[in-house]
């Protein structure tokens, strides 16, 4: 009995498992595939993403919410004036919530310029300000003497803790495997581009085509019959 070798048994196999991908390129219509490159490219040269501009907007919103609160809390407390000077020109880490007006700035800053400024692809921005401000309100919760100062000692730590969050999450889970699939997508339309022109490389576009001369064979039967006609009858 004739055994078969493994690596013949392998080529065989790839070569089976190659054909339907040569017969789907050779099935894409060109037309289809350069508008899905020019649409891909596209998005390359707007420079950022929807997705990520989306991350950059919650962001900016991160910044204003925490604001807001924060000028509600010293509106509440006997006026923006006083309690201003009091939070910010005599700061208490124990009683003031200047500093997490602070941290919500520190976070805006850091993560507009990593990845809006320079369009960063990997999450270590966004991990640094995310550890930052969970250790500094941890601390601020345990060590000061916020819970004794009304609903506000409860939002503002609250707040910034589940925003930073959700933004670690937005970005690792939404905008860098969004963007990632772009990119293998443009990446797999380029390579099937290339692919398609080797395989049809006579393919015309519109404005090649060209009717053909006049065939010789029709003239030399036309001049025959025209001699014929002038020969005189005997």
């Amino acid at each position: 009995m004739n055994w078969v070798p493994d690596d013949a048994e392998n080529a065989h196999s790839s070569s089976v498992e190659s054909c339907p991908s040569l017969r789907d390129v050779q099935s894409i219509n060109p037309a289809q595939l350069m508008a899905r490159i020019e649409s891909y490219e596209g998005r390359e040269k707007k420079g950022i993403s929807d997705v990520r501009r989306t991350f950059c907007l919650f962001v900016t919103f991160d910044l204003l919410f925490v604001t807001l609160l924060w000028i509600i809390e010293l509106n509440v407390k006997g006026g923006i004036e006083t309690t201003l000077e009091k939070e910010v020109l005599q700061y208490d880490y124990s009683s003031s919530y200047f500093d997490i007006f602070l941290l919500a700035v520190f976070r805006f800053k850091v993560l507009i310029l990593a990845y809006a400024m320079c369009r960063l692809r990997h999450w270590w921005a966004i991990a640094f300000t995310t550890a930052v401000t969970s250790a500094f309100l941890l601390a601020k919760v345990i060590i000061s003497q916020l819970f004794s100062q009304g609903a506000f000692g409860y939002v503002l730590p609250i707040i910034s803790f589940i925003l930073a969050w959700i933004e670690t999450w937005f970005l690792d889970f939404k905008v860098l495997p969004q963007e990632a699939e772009e990119e293998n997508r443009l990446l797999i339309a380029q390579d099937a581009s290339e692919r398609a022109a080797l395989l049809h490389p006579g393919v015309l576009s519109d404005g090649q085509f060209y009717s053909p001369p006049e065939s010789v064979a029709g003239s030399d039967e036309e001049s025959e019959e025209k001699q014929d006609s002038e020969k005189p009858v005997v």
